[in-house]
């Protein structure tokens, strides 16, 4: 059995780092996709672009809208969100077109989706909101955004399959426990899908790092027995098969013609 390589990578948006007006976002699908990773997560995806991923990269896309299209407060569209957006990416970034979450695959996988779970919504940020005592502004800053976890089940030549969860958390920086939480649900969703001793790979930006977070270090005890969480907030775990230790690119992997493309560096692992 050959090793599976997953990668992540948060898009931001399509934007350089620093951004700049225009944005890169073909560019970087079609970087990360160009070795033929057997699985790439993605967030921070443009909702219109979530019909494009398939011809920029050969591989089968699978797309979950976490904040959909809008105009302030009244809802629109994933075409008028990209127009409005090409006046400035760097300054509007997701301002109007939403964002997503997706999962590609290789043609060499089979790839089915699972229904995606909103990681903060309402009901969940009521209870966590009282056991963690939030204040009124973590309270609305937790709200602010919609979070995903979506589920890819991936089924190798063989008949194999392994349960792919993609997650991108509340960033809230006075206070990780949001994302904590996020996080701990999202893997409990995981769990719950993975049928008894199917492989799981939970991948995403996270937002929290190994050494701040009590959420990875419980799902990298035996009691969970994930393994892989790796330095910054990007991670990649494995539980219920072998794992490389996780690798991040170089920075001069995602340059392209002097640009830094995205203020996260993708991170991979061989699974198997």
């Amino acid at each position: 059995m050959r090793a599976v390589l997953v990668r992540t990578w948060n898009l931001f948006h399509g934007n350089a780092r620093p951004p700049e007006r225009r944005a890169f976002l073909e560019e970087m699908v079609r970087l990360a996709s160009a070795d033929e990773p057997d699985v790439l997560c993605l967030q921070e995806v443009p909702v219109w672009a979530l019909g494009e991923l398939e011809s920029w990269s050969g591989m089968a896309a699978f797309g979950a809208v976490a904040a959909r299209p809008a105009l302030g407060p009244f809802p629109s569209t994933a075409g008028v969100g990209r127009a409005l957006t090409e006046l400035d990416h760097g300054l509007l970034r997701s301002a109007f077109t939403g964002q997503a979450n997706a999962v590609l695959v290789s043609p060499l996988l089979r790839g089915a989706a699972e229904p995606a779970l909103v990681l903060n919504s309402r009901s969940f940020r009521r209870v966590q909101a009282r056991w963690l005592e939030l204040g009124l502004v973590a309270r609305l800053a937790w709200a602010r955004e919609r979070r995903v976890c979506q589920a890819v089940r991936v089924t190798d030549a063989e008949g194999r399959t392994t349960l792919v969860g993609n997650l991108h958390a509340t960033s809230y920086r006075p206070d990780e426990r949001l994302a904590d939480a996020e996080l701990l649900r999202a893997a409990a969703f995981a769990d719950g899908l993975a049928a008894p001793d199917e492989p799981i790979v939970l991948c995403g930006d996270f937002n929290v790092t190994a050494e701040r977070s009590r959420t990875l270090a419980d799902l990298c005890s035996p009691e969970w027995g994930f393994a892989g969480p790796g330095p910054g907030i990007d991670h990649v775990l494995v539980r219920g098969a072998r794992a490389s230790t996780a690798e991040r690119w170089p920075d001069e992997r995602r340059r392209v013609d002097g640009r830094l493309l995205s203020d996260h560096t993708p991170v991979e692992v061989r699974v198997g």
